[in-house]
């Protein structure tokens, strides 16, 4: 198994700098000039539009977007190697500083979104599965379904027109993660008032993440309930609650441990609805802004990290199989 996981590890980077590659090319390829967005309307200001077509030449030769593509490629490849993504075209500054402070924002958000996701739905998937076909099974499946064919885009705006003070009610904050002059304040007043604004933010993150997951736990549930070591199992004389949690959870999980690939881009990744409606600094708004200014070095540095993150979180949703059942081992695929 350890020569599988060697392999895996190998494998990731030339599938890394083909996906590089790729979103290289893409965004390189997509239309819009960041000389000029950095620019804005100098020509207008200037009043000279040679002055201003030099001024827009000179800062694309300072940032190298003069170069044909496959110069700036090399380039950008060498400084990663070095663990260098490069300056921010749009204020200078080093892209790992603005990873530093916007990625412990996203992941707490995040963490805690999943946290809950992964405490209420697997509870909720147990019980429907054991309940199949009951009248609560029904009303589950239909509430499920409900909160995954709804937008998270709407229900942001709702929750901050209803509950955040647009034209109803002011319960919640809906403005960053703390209100203005919260750093005066004494710790316990502190962490009640960030605890206070995630609620809505985190509410939002959580409703889909936990109808997916209650829906795969009761798949995998019912499934297992179903084979021959179950009946087994309850023919010979095991409570059901014994049967349930000790015999078919860990079998059933498997369909959620698929999902863990997800689990870090993300967890690093950010919401760009949620962070942006909610105006958080997270990972989610930085990306929205790279996007916006077309911030090249910036765009290349947060898809490189969710691709090496993606991937990470492939080969860790292998590792957790094994733990998860036994029986499955990669000595075979190894050797292959």
């Amino acid at each position: 198994m350890r020569s599988y996981f060697v392999k895996r590890l190998l494998l990731m980077i030339p599938t890394l700098l083909g996906i590089s590659l790729v979103s290289f090319l893409i965004i390189h390829l997509t239309p819009g000039d960041p000389a000029l967005l950095k620019l804005g309307d100098t020509e207008q200001r200037s009043g000279n539009q040679l002055l201003a077509a030099q001024i827009i030449d000179e800062t694309r030769a300072l940032y190298g977007l003069d170069q044909p593509l496959h110069v700036q490629y090399l380039r950008w490849l060498r400084r990663l190697v070095r663990f260098d993504f490069g300056e921010s075209l749009r204020d200078h500054r080093p892209i790992i500083d603005k990873l530093r402070e916007r990625i412990p924002v996203s992941v707490k958000l995040s963490g805690i979104s999943l946290l809950f996701a992964y405490l209420i739905s697997i509870p909720v998937g147990i019980r429907s599965a054991t309940h199949f076909h009951s009248i609560g099974d029904r009303i589950t499946t239909v509430v499920l379904f409900g909160l995954y064919s709804l937008p998270n885009f709407w229900i942001a705006t709702m929750a901050i027109v209803y509950l955040g003070g647009g034209d109803f009610w002011r319960v919640f904050p809906v403005y960053g993660l703390a209100s203005p002059n919260a750093a005066a304040w004494p710790w316990w007043q502190r962490l009640e008032d960030q605890l206070w604004h995630l609620v809505l933010p985190i509410t939002c993150l959580t409703y889909y993440t936990l109808a997916v997951l209650s829906r795969y736990m009761r798949v995998g549930m019912i499934e297992i309930i179903r084979q021959d070591f179950i009946r087994t199992a309850r023919a010979k004389g095991l409570g059901e609650r014994i049967v349930v949690y000790r015999h078919a959870l860990r079998n059933s999980l498997i369909p959620i441990v698929t999902l863990m690939a997800d689990l870090l881009p993300a967890l690093i990744g950010g919401s760009i609805v949620v962070e942006t409606l909610f105006s958080i600094p997270g990972m989610g708004s930085l990306s929205y802004e790279a996007v916006y200014t077309r911030d090249y070095p910036l765009l290349m540095g947060i898809f490189t990290l969710s691709a090496f993150l993606t991937l990470l979180g492939i080969l860790l949703a292998d590792l957790l199989y094994t733990l998860v059942d036994p029986r499955i081992r990669y000595e075979k695929s190894a050797a292959a």
